[in-house]
């Protein structure tokens, strides 16, 4: 397969990209140039085979925080609202960072980390639509160009998003975007890719919003995170796990495209078939990189019916008066599905309002 982002003129890797093996464990990076000191040959050895096998620590979470002052917002908790007794979860919500989800803060972290050239030589990604807005929206803060690949049945409002922040959409069929992370394509290529799940600086970035449910929140119980590829759940996991091992991080899934809840019943990475309007998440796969991080991690997988997340999405508009797109409200809906003394104090993410004005209007129109 041909990239689609190669230049017609030229077709050349950037200097600063290394080819990585197959399997880089479950904490690689992308393999594109950080920015920090340059060490010894030896010592840039040493620290690649360290974030290959260790887990990203509160530190580095602490670090990314820092870095994110004044470009990510660091967004409330509130109740979700009811009519009766209050139902003891909160709301964390993303939908209020500046391009409505909380991809800014893993994109943010990465593209600051990159140091200046791979950076000049622009940068690309993949994405169902919400990583290629907040691309767009970095690049444009570094003065650089941002290519997404995306699904050409990916929302219209996200692909208008993406051209809006300034971004350049490339819109393919759904099994070329797969195709082209599966065969590791943007190492062809002249830009620095950001990847959507396994970048460990995208999962430290992500991973900031927990250190802000730990800290408003020091009561919670139970964390309920949407799954797709496995970025966010990744960080945010892992810096729960690193400050409150105690606390509970359940993964969410559409019923129609559990491909974690598969693959932890397989014991090893699965495919499956997605058929769910949670674009957000149609990922029909877990990578061999994230699987072993996500099955440490997660302390339980809840499946949630396309109906549980038209609901949850109708609630949260006319309840709390949020936007949510179906992916955002997909935790929501899982911790309703859970008797609330076995859950306790839950946080949900609502991670993304990117929704058609169309698919709004239908959901609010339906019948509870």
């Amino acid at each position: 397969m041909r990239s689609r982002f190669e230049p017609a003129a030229r077709r050349r890797r950037a200097p600063q990209r290394q080819a990585s093996p197959p399997d880089r464990g479950h904490f690689g990076s992308t393999g594109v140039s950080r920015t920090r000191a340059a060490p010894g040959a030896d010592a840039v050895a040493t620290q690649d085979a360290v974030n290959r096998t260790t887990p990203p620590n509160r530190e580095e979470f602490e670090a990314a925080a820092a870095r994110l002052q004044g470009v990510a917002v660091r967004t409330p908790l509130v109740a979700l609202h009811t009519f009766a007794e209050p139902a003891n979860i909160l709301l964390k919500l993303e939908t209020l960072q500046p391009v409505t989800s909380f991809k800014v803060r893993g994109v943010y972290n990465a593209v600051a980390r990159l140091d200046d050239d791979a950076r000049r030589g622009g940068l690309s990604t993949v994405s169902a639509g919400n990583m290629a807005q907040a691309l767009a929206w970095v690049a444009r803060r570094f003065q650089v160009t941002a290519r997404s690949l995306m699904p050409d049945t990916a929302p219209q409002i996200k692909i208008d998003a993406v051209r809006r922040y300034g971004g350049t959409p490339v819109l393919v069929p759904m099994e070329e975007v797969f195709l082209y992370l599966r065969k590791r394509l943007w190492e062809r290529e002249p830009y620095a890719f950001v990847h959507p799940w396994t970048d460990r600086d995208v999962m430290i970035g992500h991973g900031t919003l927990a250190l802000e449910v730990l800290a408003d929140c020091p009561e919670v119980d139970s964390v309920f995170v949407p799954v797709g590829g496995g970025g966010l759940l990744g960080g945010v996991g892992s810096a729960i796990k690193a400050i409150r091992p105690g606390v509970r991080v359940v993964a969410v899934e559409p019923e129609q495209c559990a491909a974690l809840h598969a693959s932890l019943r397989a014991g090893a990475p699965t495919q499956v078939t997605c058929r769910t309007l949670c674009d957000g998440v149609a990922v029909p796969y877990i990578t061999e990189e994230m699987f072993p991080l996500l099955r440490e991690l997660v302390d339980e997988v809840v499946l949630v019916s396309e109906r549980s997340v038209r609901r949850a999405v109708r609630q949260l508009a006319l309840g709390n008066k949020l936007v949510a797109e179906p992916s955002g409200a997909l935790a929501l809906a899982a911790a309703q599905m859970q008797d609330p003394d076995r859950r306790g104090t839950s946080v949900c993410l609502i991670t993304g309002g990117s929704i058609d004005a169309a698919a709004l209007a239908a959901v609010l129109d339906e019948t509870p």
